[in-house]
């Protein structure tokens, strides 16, 4: 007989302190030029919106967004590489669109590697669209990435 595997309970809570060594972990394991412990505990420190994303009460994802002047700037969106493809990208995105929607948000910004097909598609679906080019804006190996910068108004149905 063949046994159901149990839903994960996942969750989006406010970042802690305590948060910090597995969303830095996490970093280090998805990118090959990561955001070091530090920088992480500055955007804490200096306000930023911080979530992470629990699956089973372990941190699996995390997302840091910058609001300002009825802005938003989503820093940075991560889920970890063993739970990706299980929709928990998007959840968190849809939680940052809930939370700046209720916050007089009227547009929210991105920067993402064009290289980065999944994190376009998913942005893409979400009604994102491509406003700019940074030339050599992130790191890579052997010289520099382009950015592309995303944008979507938003509205109370969007």
């Amino acid at each position: 007989m063949i046994r159901p595997v149990p839903e994960a309970t996942v969750s989006i809570r406010a970042m802690k302190h305590e948060d910090l060594a597995h969303v830095s972990d996490i970093e280090r394991r998805s990118y090959d030029f990561p955001w070091s412990h530090g920088v992480f505990r500055d955007c804490l420190l200096a306000g930023y919106q911080c979530f992470v994303l629990e699956r089973d009460g372990e941190v699996a994802g995390y997302s840091i967004l910058s609001v300002a002047a009825g802005e938003a700037h989503i820093l940075n969106l991560c889920i970890d590489p063993g739970y990706r493809s299980h929709g928990y990208g998007e959840r968190l995105l849809d939680e940052i669109l809930f939370r700046v929607r209720t916050s007089s948000v009227r547009e929210i910004f991105l920067e993402v590697r064009p290289s980065n097909e999944n994190a376009l598609a998913l942005y893409k679906k979400k009604g994102f669209h491509q406003i700019a080019n940074r030339p050599a804006y992130y790191q890579a190996r052997g010289g520099r990435e382009d950015a592309a910068v995303l944008a979507k108004k938003l509205t109370t149905d969007s």
